[in-house]
C-alpha cells in the first residue's frame, strides 16, 4: 500500500521539482552570460527565450537554449544594454548620494529615483518576457510590448516588481537561490502574463 502511494507521488513529485530545477538553470545561463556587465539584457532575453521553450514546447534544455540564443539577442540588443547600464550606474550614484544628504527635500529627490529604478526593473523584466516569446523581433518592437506588458495593468507592473524582490529574499534558503532563481522567476511570471491562452475565454 504503502509502495503504491510513493509510486504515484513521484511523478507529482518531479514535475513540482522542475519547476525548480529548470528555472534555476536558465538563470544559471544568465549569470554565467552576464559576468560581461554590458552583456546582462540580451542574456536576460536569452533566458526568457530559454523558459519560452520550456513554456511553450516542454524544452527542458533551458541551460544550452539561453547559450544558443544569446547571440541573436546580443546583436539586438546591446546598444540598449549600454544605455540602460549607464543609467542604472547614475541611478545608483545618485541614491548613495541622496542617502548621505539630511536636508528634508532629498526624500522627494530619493523617492523620485527608487521610483525610476523600479520602473527600469519593470521594463526589463517585461522586455526580456517579449523578446524571449518574439525571437525574430526587434529591440524596438520588444520595447512597445515591454511597456504593454509592464505598465499595461497596474496590477500587473505591481506583481512583476514584487516578483522580483521576493524571488531574491525566498531563495535565500536555496544555495545560490538569490542568483540561479532571483532572475527567472520574474522573466517566468512575465511570460505567464504574456501568454495570450491567459486571455482566451
Amino acid at each position: 500500500m504503502m509502495q503504491a502511494t510513493l509510486s504515484s507521488g513521484w511523478p507529482t513529485l518531479l514535475r513540482r521539482l522542475e519547476f525548480v530545477a529548470y528555472p534555476a538553470a536558465a538563470g544559471a545561463a544568465f549569470t554565467v552570460l552576464s559576468l560581461g556587465v554590458v552583456t546582462w539584457l540580451p542574456a536576460l532575453a536569452a533566458m526568457g527565450h530559454a523558459l519560452q521553450r520550456w513554456r511553450a514546447e516542454g524544452d527542458s534544455r533551458c541551460f544550452t537554449n539561453a547559450f544558443g540564443a544569446f547571440p541573436q539577442y546580443w546583436r539586438a540588443l546591446w546598444r540598449h544594454c549600454l544605455a540602460s547600464t549607464a543609467a542604472g550606474v547614475v541611478l545608483i550614484a545618485n541614491i548613495v548620494h541622496l542617502l548621505g544628504r539630511s536636508e528634508p527635500w532629498t526624500f522627494v529627490l530619493l523617492a523620485a529615483q527608487v521610483g525610476i529604478a523600479a520602473a527600469l526593473v519593470i521594463h526589463h523584466v517585461a522586455l526580456a518576457a517579449e523578446a524571449g516569446r518574439s525571437p525574430h523581433g526587434t529591440a524596438r518592437t520588444w520595447s512597445r510590448g515591454a511597456l504593454a506588458l509592464g505598465f499595461g495593468s497596474a496590477a500587473r507592473g505591481t506583481a512583476l516588481l514584487g516578483a522580483v524582490v521576493s524571488a531574491a529574499l525566498l531563495s535565500l534558503v536555496v544555495p545560490l537561490g538569490p542568483v540561479l532563481l532571483g532572475p527567472s522567476v520574474p522573466v517566468l511570471l512575465a511570460l505567464s502574463f504574456a501568454d495570450p491562452r491567459r486571455h482566451t475565454p
